[in-house]
């Protein structure tokens, strides 16, 4: 199938998550807030315990904010480096590596698919190209946690490419 085929469904794909995310946002800020009266009753009741309680209460919805404000900023880093690697051409190519009934690829598939782009990295650990490809290995091979720390590194060097060009 053309690519030009594919864009509508990926386009309504795409806009579905959007919607849902953007109500699980919405969702949440009426907690915060709800959460935030809680906390402003109990500070304001004139009571030692209610007033410890409600300091307690108000941290949940700030800290709350700033885990959807940070998940939200790494996902449109994230986003923006998977739009630069794939206009670039660059993307992992897992299309034909073998596939358990889950979707999942296959661990020795991963493994080997791992040490081709580990290789790519310690040829170059500062490119953030690299990492990126890395983090995204590391992901195919299941390790979440380093794959995570990895794309941290790649964002952090690709913000560092942007601000030298600019």
């Amino acid at each position: 199938m053309s690519e030009s085929a594919e864009e509508p469904g990926r386009d309504r794909e795409v806009l579905k998550i959007v919607a849902l995310l953007a109500a699980l946002v919405l969702a949440l800020i009426f907690y915060f807030l709800w959460l935030g009266r809680i906390a402003v009753a109990l500070l304001t009741s004139g009571e030692v315990a209610a007033t410890a309680l409600g300091i307690g209460v108000m941290i949940l919805p700030l800290l709350g904010v700033w885990m959807v404000v940070s998940t939200i900023r790494s996902a449109l880093d994230h986003q923006r480096l998977a739009r630069r690697i794939h206009d670039e051409g660059l993307e992992l190519d897992t299309a034909d590596l073998p596939r358990r009934p889950s979707g999942r690829i296959e661990r020795d598939a991963a493994d080997d698919l791992f040490r081709s782009v580990q290789k790519e990295w310690e040829a170059d650990p500062d490119n953030w190209r690299v990492s990126y490809r890395l983090a995204r290995a590391y992901d195919c091979a299941g390790d979440r946690s380093r794959a995570r720390d990895t794309m941290r590194r790649a964002v952090e060097l690709e913000k560092r490419e942007r601000e030298a060009g600019a």
